[in-house]
């Protein structure tokens, strides 16, 4: 028996890398940038797309599509997640790989952006469905990837267990370990300390320097964090130590809330065990528009895409948003927002904490010297500060929002580079 996973996909997710190149185009009016970086910036160097079968555990073989995008490499390898979803699409993976150029731009690190995605719902393969699975597209992607050259990690629906899948199968074709061709891998397979909780926690560095920007006393600021799982349900919980009040969460099945605060780590165990948020033990059920709408200090939206719309965004009444997920945010919504006063931190700064770490991981592994989590940390802090700041300085001169000067940094430096490199021959 034969099946072919179908690939479902909505207008707004369609219409992504547009907004992305629309994005781009408003950059370069606001910039003296050169024209080739902008049309190279508009368009994906290579794309990739794979067919391929798994045999299942009841010996019927699938035929699954991925994909693996490489967006630009003018400053450095390419890198970027590897996402397993359902209704994944090759213009949301286009989007996401243009996201990751700017992010590691906006930060500062020798990166460029790829992206690469598996059509599935990976809640519905068994374990030996899942590395099958897994190792199959690592073969198919294999001549693309490498330490050099582009560098896979983990995203929505993968982990370290399904990064170390594919490092293994690399090295297996290779012949020897190639511990770098992928990060997020378990520490005991040449991962690094703090890229687990890396994300969250450069969600909440920029959380604190956005607060004190605002005069906002981020003990006793109240929260709510919409999508509670790696990202997610690390904010919170780091937030939470913070003296932060975190009064709603919530995931795909529905959301709790409780005035006073939720104790996170008592959540986070209830998450495990039961698999959501719902039903936590002296708290209200809210959905997730209804989160989206609460009145408090700080909305993290650390879900998928396109959650904040134009037919939502009005509903808004957080002081500022800190987008843990990638374009969480429209474009229709974010001028509605913006008109609103609310004060966005971009994705491509606020959540650029896991390629910050990531980017740790690799040189660890390429030197085989591993940094204690304490250092971890304390690097991660000192670039996300610096990328504020570079980010805080060029709004408030250019008299532009978060976004706009988030995308003019890294606008400028990719620009710098190419200027550098030239265009061969």
């Amino acid at each position: 028996m034969i099946e072919a996973t179908v690939n479902q996909t909505n207008n707004e997710v369609k219409n992504q890398f547009k907004i992305f190149q629309d994005r781009i185009d408003a950059t370069a009016c606001r910039l003296e940038v050169r024209e080739a970086c902008i049309l190279m910036l508009k368009e994906c160097k290579r794309e990739y797309t794979v067919h391929f079968p798994v045999k299942m555990d009841d010996d019927s073989v699938r035929i699954f599509t991925g994909y693996r995008v490489q967006h630009n490499d003018t400053r450095g390898p390419f890198k970027g997640g590897i996402r397993f979803h359902q209704d994944v699409n090759l213009d949301e993976v286009r989007t996401l790989a243009g996201l990751m150029t700017l992010k590691a731009a906006v930060v500062n690190i020798p990166y460029g952006g790829a992206k690469g995605a598996v059509i599935c719902d990976p809640k519905t393969l068994s374990d030996n469905e899942l590395e099958r699975m897994t190792r199959r597209y690592a073969s198919e992607i294999s001549g693309l990837i490498g330490p050099e050259r582009d560098i896979p990690a983990p995203d929505v629906g993968t982990n370290p267990r399904v990064m170390v899948w594919i490092m293994d199968t690399y090295s297996m074709n290779k012949g020897y370990a190639v511990l770098g061709v992928v990060t997020g891998k378990p520490v005991d397979v040449g991962g690094s300390l703090g890229r687990f909780e890396a994300t969250g926690r450069g969600c909440m560095i920029c959380t604190l320097l956005a607060a004190k920007h605002l005069g906002i006393n981020i003990e006793g600021a109240t929260v709510a964090v919409q999508g509670f799982g790696n990202v997610g349900g690390n904010v919170a919980r780091i937030l939470a130590e913070k003296g932060c009040k975190i009064i709603a969460v919530s995931d795909v099945m529905g959301g709790v809330y409780h005035a006073k605060g939720l104790e996170i780590d008592k959540l986070l165990k209830h998450t495990q065990e039961s698999g959501s948020v719902i039903n936590f033990r002296g708290s209200e059920s809210i959905t997730n528009r209804e989160l989206l709408s609460m009145k408090c200090d700080i909305l993290i939206p650390a879900a998928l895409e396109n959650t904040i719309r134009a037919d939502n965004a009005a509903d808004v009444r957080a002081r500022m948003i800190v987008e843990g997920a990638n374009a969480p945010t429209t474009s229709e919504a974010d001028a509605i927002l913006n008109e609103k006063g609310v004060f966005i931190i971009p994705d491509i700064l606020a959540n650029s904490g896991g390629v910050i770490v990531s980017y740790f991981e690799w040189v660890q592994g390429l030197q085989s010297f591993f940094w204690s989590e304490q250092q971890v940390n304390h690097q991660l802090e000192l670039v996300m500060t610096n990328a504020f700041s570079d980010v805080m300085k060029l709004s408030q001169n250019k008299k532009v929002n978060m976004r706009e000067a988030a995308y003019m940094v890294a606008v400028k430096r990719l620009d710098s580079a190419l200027r550098f490199r030239g265009i061969y021959p």
